[in-house]
């Protein structure tokens, strides 16, 4: 049977929640795709990378859960494998199919709520970065093609670590808005930081769940890992 591994940041100060979170994520992703095996492991519990690769066959796949192509799947991540025949995948927020597969979600929701998309606000909750511009260059451009492929009425995007904020991005939108948490798992900032912001805010719409916990993503995901398994 074939072996894939879903790697996540995870949370240092205490990666235990995080790594089982995770690890639920993968039985999520493996009953899709019964006939390969689907494990994980977060970067910030120490040596769960290193232990879980040295189990798995030479061949396996790592699909970085990660919403940009920065420092931690372009560095980190490559480091910890060192020596290893394993093939690392892009992340998912850097996915050519991801603003399609999202724009699917939402007009299944609109549909649920009898919402019109014209008469309907969005804000993209992110993370940003106040070291790097690359995190909030993926979600503009993210949010730049969804508005191609659903007409809202206005799409603002707010970040955890630089401007504009959540809460300001969230401010006077109406009832009749949806917010969409841009991460890829349900951390501390989708637990914490967003739900803060949109309450400073008064936002009162329709909270989406984070995009990695999306179904139609995670089926996507498992498409993913068997293109590559058998490529």
């Amino acid at each position: 049977m074939p072996h894939a591994v879903i790697v996540a940041h995870g949370q240092p100060s205490d990666p235990d929640p995080a790594e089982t979170a995770l690890a639920r994520f993968a039985a999520k992703v493996h009953a899709i795709c019964p006939d390969m095996q689907v494990h994980s492991a977060t970067l910030a519990a120490p040596l769960a990378l290193e232990r879980c690769l040295d189990s798995l066959p030479a061949d396996t796949v790592i699909y970085p859960l990660f919403m940009a192509k920065g420092w931690f799947v372009t560095s980190a991540l490559p480091k910890r494998v060192a020596g290893r025949s394993v093939r690392i995948l892009d992340p998912l927020g850097v996915d050519p199919k991801l603003p399609l597969l999202v724009a699917e979600a939402l007009r299944t929701e609109l549909q649920n709520k009898d919402w019109q998309a014209e008469q309907t606000n969005l804000v993209v909750a992110a993370h940003g970065s106040g070291r790097s511009l690359n995190p909030s260059q993926v979600t503009l451009a993210f949010a730049s093609e969804l508005a191609a492929l659903v007409p809202f009425a206005d799409i603002r995007t707010g970040f955890v670590e630089e401007a504009p904020s959540i809460a300001e991005a969230a401010s006077d939108v109406g009832s009749q808005s949806v917010c969409l948490p841009f991460f890829a798992c349900t951390g501390g900032h989708v637990l914490e930081d967003v739900p803060e912001e949109l309450g400073k805010a008064g936002f009162s719409g329709l909270v989406m769940p984070v995009v990695g916990e999306l179904p139609v993503i995670q089926r996507h995901i498992a498409d993913q890992l068997g293109k590559a398994l058998v490529a």
